[in-house]
């Protein structure tokens, strides 16, 4: 799935696939939870929203797994590396988009209203050049976790620049570590006194500049990685138990956003390890399968509440506000059977498509191998 083994280092490294899942969860839950209880949300799950920060470092260190080696060996290819992450994640937000588009048209034609936050005609050419969080859509609407994957995009487009001040440091990883931590904590110092709100609230305003500091240390935590500063399976599972007691009371005790994006960092490093050193903890093949469905997860959430909440309110001519909890349980449960649609018949389809039409000759400069499986 994964093309480069660096330092004998495991290809698949399933424990990191399985924590994508429990992140896209978090921030699902994070968006549903005021249509079960009305009023200010619980404390772990009021943070739902850093669940973005882990997935951001998560993109570097996989990044920096599959392409890093190659950029330091001269074979990195900047188009086919483009084309593959394209790939990933444009299918899916494109169709989910036409669906809305159609959807949206539908009711308006049958006299429906279904609301300013979601029906923003000026956005979509930035929808379309996944532009949409470098600024260029202000008002919003339509998906809006698709801020996101824009972000993503923009940090794919700078790959290289990441790649060029990681490499140097290779030898050198606790440095680039530390350069990195002080990134994620000045950037978001420095931007939460300037803007006068946090970065990691940042979507369609600023969301481009979200990604970079996050980023940043999932290059520098793959590094430690590739060094192998964890080598043993118990260290491996002490690393990660400590991550995440840290950050589900940090969560709760209100700890700084900043402080919280480091100890993903330190949980990523120990998910890892756990692959390098052996572990199966963390890699069955359900929890797999549900981490490589995240991403559908996390793009159909905000479509399905659409559509499930419109079916239920009108059947049973409910009024807007919290659900009974056994329709918000099916609401949070069915999420998934909607991903994996997504994931199956979108996804899945359209990633090999796209693959084989770079494999039959469509050409890409430079001699780097491409990769378009996993992210």
């Amino acid at each position: 799935m994964w093309h480069i083994q660096p330092m004998n280092r495991p290809e698949n490294l399933k424990p990191l696939t399985t924590m994508r899942f429990f992140a896209a969860a978090w921030v699902v839950l994070y968006h549903y939870w005021p249509l079960l209880v009305a009023g200010e949300k619980p404390a772990l799950v009021a943070r739902g929203y850093l669940g973005v920060e882990l997935f951001f470092v998560l993109s570097g260190f996989i990044l920096s797994h599959v392409y890093l080696e190659s950029f330091g060996a001269r074979t990195f290819s900047y188009g086919r590396f483009l084309w593959a992450r394209l790939a990933r994640i444009y299918p899916v937000h494109l169709a989910i988009l036409a669906g809305l588009v159609g959807l949206i048209l539908g009711a308006q034609m049958a006299g429906l209203n279904v609301g300013s936050n979601v029906v923003v005609w000026s956005s979509i050419p930035a929808q379309l050049t996944l532009t949409q969080a470098w600024g260029f859509a202000p008002l919003g609407g339509w998906n809006h976790p698709s801020w996101s994957i824009s972000a993503e995009w923009f940090a794919y487009l700078a790959f290289p620049a990441f790649a060029a001040v990681a490499w140097p440091l290779r030898n050198r990883p606790w440095l680039a570590f530390a350069l990195a931590s002080g990134l994620v904590i000045a950037l978001n110092l420095a931007f939460g006194a300037i803007a006068g709100f946090p970065l990691t609230q940042a979507t369609i305003a600023w969301g481009a500049l979200r990604i970079v500091p996050c980023f940043a240390l999932g290059c520098a935590t793959w590094l430690l990685w590739r060094k192998g500063v964890i080598a043993k399976v118990g260290m491996a599972k002490t690393v990660v138990g400590m991550a995440v007691l840290l950050a589900a009371f940090g969560a709760g005790l209100g700890l700084a956003d900043p402080a919280m994006v480091l100890i993903f960092g330190g949980l990523i490093l120990g998910l890892g390890a756990l692959a390098s050193t052996g572990s199966k903890l963390l890699s069955s093949r359900l929890g797999v399968y549900l981490g490589e469905v995240s991403f559908a997860v996390y793009m159909v959430c905000i479509p399905w509440e659409l559509v499930f909440s419109g079916l239920v309110r009108g059947r049973l001519a409910a009024a807007e506000g919290p659900l009974p909890a056994w329709l918000w349980v099916i609401l949070f449960v069915g999420v998934v059977p909607a991903a994996m649609a997504a994931h199956h018949l979108v996804e899945l389809p359209a990633r090999g498509l796209m693959r084989a039409w770079e494999q039959s000759g469509f050409k890409f400069p430079g001699r780097g191998r491409l990769t378009i499986e996993q992210s």
